[in-house]
């Protein structure tokens, strides 16, 4: 009996659900229009948060550079969403060469502990070829290359005796190296640098060009080569850290921040005068800013479906009143309020699908734009696809809901008279 029953309630589904389809397709334009407020409103959403989710890939591969347990202490933010007072971070003290090797001496928990700055983005030349002037120059010591996790594939890194040194050597990424040596190995060559000769002392294993700009276009000299020759005044340097493992991270950080207030002389109980910024705190306040971004265009999209949704009751009332003999005569043949009242709940639902599934898509693509645009990998955000068609299917029964209700309570015998 009960399975009779389901099998009665599915059938009474399905003809009310191809009633439903078949008056849409019986008002294509009145349709078509009804749905558009849908279409900008599930467009609005989609298309930021997919834009969203392909800077949020981005942002999270470029945090990534740092290695695995690492962070990094700077002068000032790596990035900021407000709240941050520049003028008091602008009169800090800068980092120094001297600090990072007081603070090496100093920290007993971390695994490595390295120094480093970018010294700026240029041309390498050698006899062979030169490269695009887009080459990124870091100037680093030896306990960097844990920290940016990089890994030595051909020669060797950077040593503490090129830093002492000031030697006139230089390691090169991976692209960089293929680039301007294309014939073989380039231990051992000379490349210039700003018109300056240096010889290639080991090549980086590859990292992939996963973001907009090549991981691998990379050049790193002696840091102290590098200060002197690009110059070391009104620059502040970084300081990379890495823990011996994740367990003993926070005892490091920790430990690193009180060593280095003693080391910048920073007053008890003042706030620190460094950032200390690891790859979760960078992408926690990414997360941070992205979430009042979708709080605001869930704010204007709501009011788009709100203002659809209105049209569609004001459609549905319609509909109910040219269909009021039709109404009539299916409850003159044994149709029920329920059965009426599915068809034209469904019918709203239907509206809103089919425009919510076009705003889905064309807010993918148009999302997708920015991936395009930017060199970056495309995403497809089915989580708020799904939630997109689910918001759809809310507003239909909500503002289908009252048409519905009216069309089910006419009186099937003033119906039946009605012209």
């Amino acid at each position: 009996m009960k399975a009779k029953r389901t099998t009665l309630l599915l059938g009474e589904l399905r003809e009310s659900l191809a009633m439903a389809l078949h008056a849409i397709a019986a008002h294509k334009l009145r349709s078509a229009l009804t749905l558009l407020g849908v279409l900008i409103g599930v467009f609005s959403i989609i298309v930021v948060m997919t834009a969203l989710r392909v800077m949020q890939n981005n942002i999270e591969s470029s945090l990534s550079e740092l290695g695995i347990n690492s962070f990094m202490i700077r002068k000032h933010p790596m990035m900021s969403f407000g709240g941050v007072d520049w003028e008091k971070v602008a009169r800090r003290k800068d980092i120094t060469l001297a600090m990072g090797r007081k603070l090496a001496e100093q920290a007993s928990q971390p695994q490595s502990i390295g120094i480093e700055t970018m010294f700026w983005g240029g041309q390498v030349e050698t006899r062979l070829g030169q490269s695009a002037p887009t080459v990124q120059v870091f100037g680093e010591t030896p306990g960097s290359f844990p920290s940016r996790n990089w890994v030595i594939a051909d020669g060797r890194a950077i040593t503490e005796a090129d830093v002492d040194s000031s030697r006139d050597v230089v390691v090169l990424g991976a692209a960089l190296a293929e680039t301007v040596f294309p014939l073989g190995s380039p231990l051992g060559e000379k490349v210039k640098l700003n018109g300056l000769n240096y010889t290639v002392v080991g090549v980086l294993a590859s990292k992939g060009a996963s973001r907009s700009d090549n991981q691998d276009n990379v050049a790193i000299v002696p840091l102290t080569t590098g200060l002197s020759r690009f110059g070391r005044w009104n620059r502040s340097l970084n300081i990379l850290v890495q823990a011996k493992d994740r367990s003993s991270f926070e005892s490091t950080m920790d430990e690193v921040r009180g060593a280095m207030r003693v080391i910048r002389k920073t007053p008890p109980g003042e706030p620190d005068d460094f950032e200390i910024i690891s790859n979760d705190s960078l992408i926690a306040q990414f997360n941070q800013f992205t979430r009042v971004v979708r709080i605001g265009i869930a704010g204007v999209s709501s009011i788009a479906l709100i203002a659809a949704g209105i049209g569609i009751m004001n459609i549905m009332l319609v509909s109910v009143t040219e269909r009021t003999r039709e109404i009539g005569i299916r409850r003159a043949v044994g149709a029920k309020k329920r059965n009426i009242m599915t068809q034209f709940i469904l019918e709203a639902i239907m509206l809103c699908e089919l425009g919510g599934m076009v705003g889905v898509v064309l807010g993918i693509i148009g999302g997708n734009a920015t991936a395009l645009f930017l060199r970056l990998p495309t995403v497809i955000p089915v989580d708020w696809a799904i939630i997109g068609l689910l918001i759809c299917s809310v507003v239909g029964i909500i503002f289908g809901t009252y048409p519905a209700w009216k069309a089910a309570n006419l009186d099937p015998i003033d119906s039946l008279r009605y012209e």
